[in-house]
């Protein structure tokens, strides 16, 4: 995490292997705001633990962080009203989640590096429900549910 231009520090402490875990508010020069757990490492400070993110933009991350990146589960809630809820690593959507785009559609299922990949649900805005295997953007052999 980059320097703060201005940062409230809580004054409890605990134990992160070897680095003490912190909790403050860091309000950076570009308008983001960090609100949650970090860690000194390495000269500076690295978000570490839980917290939220929401940057200038609008875009908020809630969720956990190790070596000051989204990894472990969490919530991402873009401006335009999309909504992913599941697993991060490394800043992106991987392992099991949910994506919910503004129109009310929702892909519930497998994330390869931001990417659909493997077995998912995909409800549309119409309420009808697909599932199968999707490969990135495609999905050959969707089955529809249909719920009698």
């Amino acid at each position: 995490m980059p320097a703060a231009s201005s940062k409230k520090q809580d004054k409890s402490k605990s134990e992160h292997g070897s680095a003490h875990v912190l909790k403050g508010v860091y309000m950076f020069p570009n308008g983001d705001k960090y609100d949650g757990e970090y860690i000194q490492a390495n000269g500076g400070l690295q978000r570490s633990g839980y917290g939220e993110n929401l940057t200038a933009g609008g875009l908020c991350y809630q969720g956990y962080w190790s070596d000051d990146k989204m990894n472990g589960q969490g919530k991402l809630i873009h401006p335009s009203g999309a909504v992913y809820e599941g697993e991060f690593v490394e800043n992106r959507f991987h392992g099991y989640g949910k994506y919910t785009w503004p129109d009310g559609s929702i892909y519930q299922g497998n994330f390869s590096e931001n990417k659909l990949e493997g077995h998912g649900t995909f409800t549309d805005i119409n309420k009808q429900v697909w599932h199968g295997n999707f490969t990135h953007k495609a999905a050959p052999g969707l089955k529809f549910k249909l719920d009698l």
